[in-house]
């Protein structure tokens, strides 16, 4: 039996892990520009 409240806690747990790659992806992007920023000047 699949219940709401299973369904709700598989959809918390799929936004929990799309936030930390989101947040994952930022951080090495974030480092990529300061290097690229570096190497201008």
């Amino acid at each position: 039996m699949y219940t709401i409240e299973m369904a709700y806690a598989r959809m918390r747990e799929l936004q929990d892990q799309a936030n930390r790659s989101r947040a994952h992806q930022s951080a090495v992007a974030a480092r990529k520009a300061r290097k690229r920023a570096a190497k201008k000047r």
